[in-house]
């Protein structure tokens, strides 16, 4: 394990199947049942699906109408951010009771920094499992968690025993696990890079540790330097308990396809009233503006425009979007429309990543995981 870098306990803690969970905790009939919360058999994008409607292929981000020719009898239903909102609000208050440091990356996962914890136990492998046992206990729900030295490391043991389980990897035995990492599992390597790795031969973390900086800067430029340290452990980002949030959106998706810039103006206001709602709950505002729209053939475009000044207020968001709407003739009918404010007012405390080339010396093996 490399370390010129400080040793952490780091916990990521998953929820098992959120949405699709909490809807069959709320509703018995559904247990057991193929479950997919979004979309319908017509129209939309599933945002969840249950284990059981995973069996059958049903994946986020797939169209209602493919998700319901992969499993018949799957059952669709709504939904309801106010209620997850609430249960994670829950599950949060449990993490702390452990430790100050816990950065949400959404309502259902988080990282906990218990190197030093309220509790005083050495093991954040026990602190972990009593964590998943009073989630369970308290909410009624299953959680899974990896254990390790840092967060890239940690977030990809916690897919490994899911669901309802959880995974330590020691700091010694951190090299090793990356090694046998498929390289798909590493921080931006997407689909596109995944595939031009494998054309290189680099098929699992012990192909790119084998690869020198300068052969990977050759061919990934900037990014070579980020997958050469990380294969070798050295992620050295901090459990950021006030995590920044850099845009804040509102979409919808329609039960019908619009070809009408009337209709679709009504739909822009009742979307702009929604980010505006978000803004000032957050208590932010920002310069740029982004339409996001998708067509019926689902062919995805945006538009964007950067204001002199920071705003919050619905009516000013509302006719900037106007305004990107009519920018340029629309290519066809509309099944999705959505606005976002980036550029926030929070951006200019954001603090900038190290860049020290970080070393390797030889661990402490008697720090307790």
């Amino acid at each position: 394990m490399p370390v010129d870098l400080p040793i952490r306990k780091i916990i990521h803690v998953d929820m098992d199947a959120f949405y699709a969970s909490v809807e069959q905790m709320d509703h018995p009939e559904l247990k057991g049942k193929p479950l997919a919360v979004g979309g319908n058999e017509k129209r939309g994008v599933v945002s969840a699906a249950s284990y059981e409607a995973r069996q059958f292929g049903v994946r986020s981000a797939m169209s209602g109408i493919q998700a319901k020719r992969n499993c018949p009898d799957l059952i669709f239903v709504p939904l309801r951010f106010d209620r997850y909102k609430e249960i994670s609000n829950q599950i949060r208050a449990i993490f702390f009771d452990y430790t100050d440091l816990v950065e949400p990356l959404s309502l259902d996962e988080a990282y906990l920094d218990v190197t030093e914890n309220k509790k005083g136990n050495p093991s954040a492998s026990l602190i972990a499992q009593e964590i998943r046992e009073r989630i369970f206990k308290e909410v009624g729900l299953t959680a899974s968690a990896g254990i390790s030295v840092n967060k890239f490391v940690a977030k990809i043991a916690s897919d490994y025993n899911k669901p309802n389980g959880q995974k330590t990897v020691n700091p010694e035995d951190v090299l090793e696990f990356l090694e046998g990492l498929d390289v798909r599992k590493f921080y931006g390597v997407g689909k596109v890079t995944a595939e031009k790795m494998y054309q290189l031969g680099i098929f699992e973390g012990r192909d790119l540790k084998s690869k020198s900086l300068e052969y990977l800067e050759m061919h990934f430029g900037k990014s070579g330097n980020y997958y050469y340290h990380l294969v070798r452990g050295i992620h050295n980002s901090e459990v950021k308990p006030n995590r920044i949030r850099k845009s804040l959106a509102a979409e919808r998706t329609f039960s019908e396809n619009l070809s009408s810039e009337i209709f679709m103006l009504d739909k822009l206001d009742k979307i702009a009233k929604e980010v505006a709602k978000r803004l000032n709950y957050s208590k932010v505002a920002g310069k740029t503006v982004t339409l996001k729209i998708r067509y019926s053939d689902f062919t995805l475009q945006t538009r964007s425009k950067t204001l002199p000044y920071f705003v919050s207020d619905k009516d000013i968001i509302l006719e900037t979007a106007k305004d990107l709407l009519y920018q340029e003739k629309m290519s066809n009918s509309v099944r999705l429309l959505g606005i976002s404010l980036s550029n926030l007012n929070t951006d200019d405390v954001i603090s900038k990543p190290k860049t020290k080339v970080e070393k390797s010396v030889n661990v402490q093996l008697k720090f307790k995981f």
